[in-house]
């Protein structure tokens, strides 16, 4: 998960500029997704996770593992800022504004939107690497690295709330 894990907190680092809906509102007369979700945020919080996942494609090489796939890093990548997308498009049409606490859906939209992308498009991989006993662990640790993550990005300013 750890390629899924960073384009989040990469995007806060890398983001601003332009926003992805081009300060377009939907139907509803709210924002599509936010002056929060940008282009450079998109590209660099996506571009992050690539990076991270081929370091760690070399290091599992040189260990003599074969966990993770060139496919399996771009899916779980785009995957975490995709299902941040679908729930930030979620969240405006409940009214929520940026930075309110959505419990749950804050902590496993990077989890939903990277499983969708692997299970959808490298099936094989999905079911051999994302066991129960992974997905236990998924389950337990996303939230608490993701209230951490987002204290310390609080702490040096990339984030205007601590959640």
């Amino acid at each position: 998960m750890v390629p899924a894990y960073v384009p989040n907190s990469a995007a806060a680092v890398f983001g601003g500029g332009k926003p992805l809906d081009s300060g377009k509102n939907w139907s509803d007369g709210r924002r599509i997704f936010g002056e929060g979700k940008t282009w450079r945020g998109f590209i660099g919080g996506v571009s992050s996770g690539i990076i991270v996942g081929i370091l760690l494609i070399f290091i599992e090489g040189s260990a003599g593992w074969s966990i993770h796939t060139f496919l399996s890093v771009v899916l779980l990548s785009s995957g975490a800022l995709l299902g941040d997308l679908v729930k930030s498009f979620f969240k405006r049409r409940l009214d929520k504004k940026r930075g309110d606490e959505w419990l749950i859906a804050d902590q496993y939209d990077l989890v939903a939107g990277s499983m969708f992308m692997v299970f959808v498009f490298d099936y094989g991989w999905a079911i051999e690497h994302i066991t129960i006993p992974v997905a236990i662990c998924i389950i337990i640790i996303t939230p608490l690295l993701h209230r951490g993550v987002n204290i310390i990005g609080y702490m040096i300013g990339v984030k205007d709330v601590p959640w």
